[in-house]
């Protein structure tokens, strides 16, 4: 089942296109990744999908993005449901300088989407979706800033799933983590995977090919070949695709 789908999407900053007709569908609790090389556009991509480009000035965007056959792009839409609902993780750890315990609540007290007990129960189930529980149940009012960049990132994931987002947007989530750090959120994210659709902006190929399901080949501002991982690359169409997963790129 599809849960993202953009049609002809075209994203330009003041005179510079940033995006060009991007047509890409996006499957339900599937891990897509998008790679490339810098400046390619795939960030820019991801923050589409929960409209997170609006903060940015100059921003003019054509065409359209769907998130469960809804146009988000509609001036109607509820903008704090849509980012509820399309949760975002970032490049680097971002915790609230809080204790791990109101990093989850805070959210869920501003949407006022649950209070007393409720809490408790979900930032409970939060973290041990993360696998966080048990290393920090003894450690809910210590301030998140103390804890490792990997439980860190853990955290931030644990915040949006405890907003009920279904869809998990993550750019470069690995790039601040050692090699024993990103095989663990790995890890997570192919569990999660169960569960949430995901999306996934990396410059790691190696990490691309060891975690999705679907890979996207972006370069400057095209979406130049989509498909399954592992036809991506083994046997991609494009011979610009192959040239850059080989290495020959340029």
């Amino acid at each position: 089942m599809e849960r993202l789908r953009t049609e002809n999407l075209n994203l330009y900053y003041n005179n510079f296109q940033a995006l060009k007709n991007i047509n890409i569908a996006i499957e339900e609790k599937k891990i897509t990744a998008i790679i490339g090389p810098s400046g390619c556009g795939k960030s820019t991509l991801l923050r589409c999908f929960n409209r997170m480009n609006d903060f940015i000035d100059g921003v003019r965007i054509e065409g359209k993005v769907y998130v469960d056959g809804i146009d988000i792009y509609n001036s109607s839409l509820d903008l704090t449901r849509l980012r509820r609902k399309v949760g975002m993780v970032f490049q680097r750890p971002n915790p609230f300088p809080l204790s791990v315990y109101e990093n989850i609540a805070f959210g869920l007290k501003i949407h006022r989407l649950a209070s007393g007990r409720k809490i408790d129960e979900i930032v409970e189930h939060s973290l041990k979706s993360v696998g966080l529980w048990e290393e920090l149940k003894d450690k809910l009012y210590k301030s998140a800033l103390n804890l490792s960049l990997e439980q860190q990132q853990r955290l931030c994931i644990a915040r949006v799933i405890a907003l009920k987002s279904d869809i998990i947007l993550l750019d470069e989530p690995c790039s601040a983590l050692d090699p024993i750090s990103t095989q663990r959120i790995e890890e997570l994210l192919k569990k999660l995977s169960q569960g949430y659709t995901i999306v996934i902006v990396t410059h790691n190929m190696q990490q691309a090919a060891r975690v999705s399901d679907f890979t996207g080949f972006m370069l400057l501002g095209e979406l130049v070949e989509f498909g399954k991982t592992d036809k991506i690359f083994t046997s991609p169409d494009d011979k610009r695709t192959e040239s850059y997963i080989t290495g020959h790129f340029g």
